[in-house]
C-alpha cells in the first residue's frame, strides 16, 4: 500500500504544470494536442498544440508526470508526432525567427 501511494505521489502532476496545461488548453480553442517527450535528466517536456494551432509546452519531472497531466487535463489528448498533429501546427514568423536564434535576426 505505501509503495503505491508512493508511485501515485511521484507520478503526479505539480497544481503549476496542471495549471499551465489547463490554462493553455482555454485560451487555444478548448482542446489541445499533447506530445510527450523525454529531455534527459530535467525530465519531459509536453509539447502541446491547440485548436488554433498555437504551440507551448510544460516541462515536468518524468514520462510517467508527463502522461498522467494529459490524462488529468480535460481536453487534453495524447498524440505522438505524426503527420496530422505536425499538420496542426500553424507557426508564425515571430516564433521562427526566435526558434532561429541570433543570427536569423
Amino acid at each position: 500500500m505505501a509503495a503505491e501511494k508512493h508511485t501515485e505521489q511521484s507520478t503526479a502532476p505539480t497544481p503549476k504544470a496542471l495549471s499551465a496545461a489547463k490554462a493553455f488548453v482555454a485560451d487555444h480553442g478548448g482542446s489541445a494536442r499533447a506530445v510527450v517527450e523525454n529531455i534527459g535528466r530535467a525530465g519531459a517536456r509536453v509539447v502541446l498544440i491547440g485548436e488554433d494551432g498555437r504551440l507551448g509546452d510544460v516541462v515536468v519531472s518524468s514520462h510517467a508526470v508527463g502522461e498522467a497531466l494529459v490524462e488529468a487535463v480535460e481536453g487534453l489528448s495524447l498524440c505522438e508526432w505524426d503527420a496530422d498533429t505536425t499538420a496542426a501546427l500553424k507557426i508564425g514568423a515571430a516564433h521562427r525567427r526566435a526558434m532561429a536564434g541570433p543570427r536569423a535576426r
